[in-house]
Formats: C-alpha cells, structure tokens, sequence
C-alpha cells in the first residue's frame, strides 16, 4: 500500500481547511497528502456563520455580510451595531468547490474512501473524526435550518436576528435564529441547546413551520435548502496518541459556550502549517484555558437553570457590541472578560464554581 507523508482522516471542514493551509502554502511541492472521506459527493450541506474577527481564506464563499444583530426574548429585545467585526455567513458549497477545485491542481494530493487503503506507517496523521460513541446524555447544540424564499420582499437584509427566545422552551434553552440573505430569501433555524435523549425536541419541521407563520407571519415560501445536525458542547474524550493531531471539533475547536467552530478551524490549520517540520514537539493549540473555564461554568448553570438563560444571554448582549464579539470570539482582555462576568447572575454562577 501507498505511503504518504501526511494524511488528513476526515474531509469535511476542518480537514479540507488544513488541506488547503498546506496547499497555498506550498508545504505540498515535495510532499503528499492523503484525505480520507467516505461521503459520495460534496454539496451544500451547512451554513456555517461567525465574527470576522480575523481575515480568512474564504470571503468568496461568504453569501452575506451583516454589521446589525438583535437578541430577542418574550420580554425585551436588543439592538446592536457593530461596524468592525461584520458577521459573515459562508456557503458550505463554495468551500467545498473552492478548496476541491485548487487540490485538484496538485498531484501529489489523493483522496480515499477508508484508511485501509493507504499505509500510515510514516505519516503524519491529522484526525477530524470522533471515533467514541455518541453520549446523548451530553449537552449538545442541535439544530435544524431551512432556507425559504418568498415571493414578496419580506425581510429586512441588514439585520440578523441572532437569537430569539420568543417561543417554546420545553423546560431546556430553545431559540430561533433568521440570516436574511436578501429581502425575499433568509435561513431559518431551530436551535436546542440540551441533550440528544428527549425526542420530543425534535420534531424541526413542526417547530420551523409554526414559527415562520406565527412568529413572522409568513404564509407563503418555498423552501430552498434544509441543514441539520449536533454540535457537542464538551469536549471530546479521544485516545492519547503522540502521532495524531486532532483537529476541528475533534480538537478542541468548538467554543463549547457558542458552537462557534469555523474561524478556531482557520486560526488552528495556520498553527498547524506554521509548525509543520516540528508539529509532534509543538504546544497543543487551543482556544485558551480562561475559556474553557468561563464555559465549564457557564454551561452548569445553563444545564440547571435553562429557564435563566434567555435573560442572561440578553444581560450579556447589553454590553458594547465590540465586548461581546470578541468574548465570543476568543479575543477578549481581561478587562472585556470581567464586563461580561459582571452581568451574570452572581448566586447562581458561584454555586457553579463548586457543583
């Protein structure tokens, strides 16, 4: 069997970005690369949005900016600007045509269905795939979105409405989320944040239907595209082994306190590609500890007291638009962080310190 010098096991956005990281970078001119994806063909699947706190590699994939957000609940809504880090929404499909299509000038590139095919013996290995079984009793963001397009010019398409809370909670945290792409075309999703067991969560279609007519009086669309899928909020329990990389959310790149993935995939595969000839001896890359413990807590009092957390999120989104983006983001300072913990409920996030 085939031997390379890099093998990347899973070929979805965390893969294909690192992929195309080597690639423009011209670490690929002496070397190989085996990707290792079974999906049958690469299409539209996902919308993943963010920040742009940083420049990235894909603003051609972009099919929206926006510098307007609200945050709804059934009591109070909020208004924020934010000119400097606009929110951008990409197309999972031009990112897949974009890094497919400039890979496929090298070839010294190759994709494979399974990792039986090649031999890994000299490899660098790069993982983006959780192998352990799913733990449904894990809190989890999951979600289902539906891309719909009216006849008439319904939506405004300079703002977003980031989370609204206005509607069922079902005794766990529960909120819509509209991108307006233009004044006649917009993405709606449904989004829980609780655990995978409660089937009773995910009847998507019945949740999207009654909100498109109820909550925006919509009575009329026709439905583009659907996305759906489960983000873990924990952190991955994967296998220590000084020849793997994990990368993605497999690696730590999901903000457990947001879902946010796809710009901490970017920051991550640069990290990588900078420190290729040393990567074994390299610091492990991650979003920083100061987060992971701010999340820790923010996530025990969300999984104890959901009914909270409408009106937390919204305390929190009070603070300068600046403020929040870059907490969310992983750009925060000190002083940005103590802002934000200091418009948290402070009985219940202490008694999370301890339980």
């Amino acid at each position: 069997m085939k031997e390379f010098d890099y093998v990347i096991i899973g070929g979805g956005c965390a893969g294909l970005s690192l992929a195309y990281e080597l690639e423009i970078n011209e670490k690929l001119k002496d070397k190989t690369l085996a990707i290792i994806e079974n999906r049958k063909e690469y299409k539209r699947d996902k919308t993943w949005s963010f920040w742009k706190v940083f420049d990235h590699n894909f603003d051609d994939c972009v099919i929206k900016s926006w510098n307007n957000f609200t945050i709804n609940t059934s009591e109070s809504s909020h208004e924020l600007t934010n000119k400097k880090f606009p929110y951008q929404s990409i197309d999972s499909g031009k990112f897949y045509n974009k890094i497919k299509s400039k890979l496929s000038t090298n070839s010294k590139v190759s994709f494979f269905k399974n990792l039986n095919e090649i031999n890994l013996e000299n490899s660098k290995i790069f993982n983006s795939v959780f192998e352990e079984k799913i733990d449904k009793s894990k809190l989890w963001q999951h979600f289902q979105g539906i891309e719909i397009e009216t006849q008439k010019k319904i939506f405004d398409e300079e703002i977003i409405n980031l989370m609204d809370f206005n509607c069922d909670q079902r005794n766990d945290v529960h909120f819509f989320y509209t991108l307006p792409f233009s004044k006649n075309k917009a993405l709606i999703e449904t989004t829980w944040l609780s655990d995978l067991e409660d089937q009773s969560l995910m009847d998507y279609d019945l949740q999207l239907e009654n909100y498109i007519k109820n909550n925006l009086g919509i009575k009329n669309y026709k439905i583009n595209f659907t996305e759906k899928g489960a983000i873990p909020l924990f952190y991955p329990s994967l296998k220590n082994d000084n020849k793997i990389i994990n990368i993605g959310s497999a690696g730590g790149m999901t903000r457990l306190s947001t879902g946010y993935t796809f710009l901490n995939i970017q920051e991550h595969s640069k990290y990588i590609v900078k420190n290729i000839d040393k990567i074994y001896e390299a610091k492990i890359f991650n979003l920083g500890n100061k987060y992971q413990f701010l999340d820790k807590i923010f996530l025990r009092v969300l999984k104890k007291h959901p009914e909270k957390m409408p009106k937390i999120f919204l305390n929190m989104f009070k603070a300068s638009s600046n403020t929040i983006i870059k907490f969310l983001s992983n750009k925060s300072n000190l002083i940005e962080d103590i802002n934000i913990i200091s418009r948290m409920p402070k009985l219940i996030f202490f008694k999370a310190l301890f339980n």
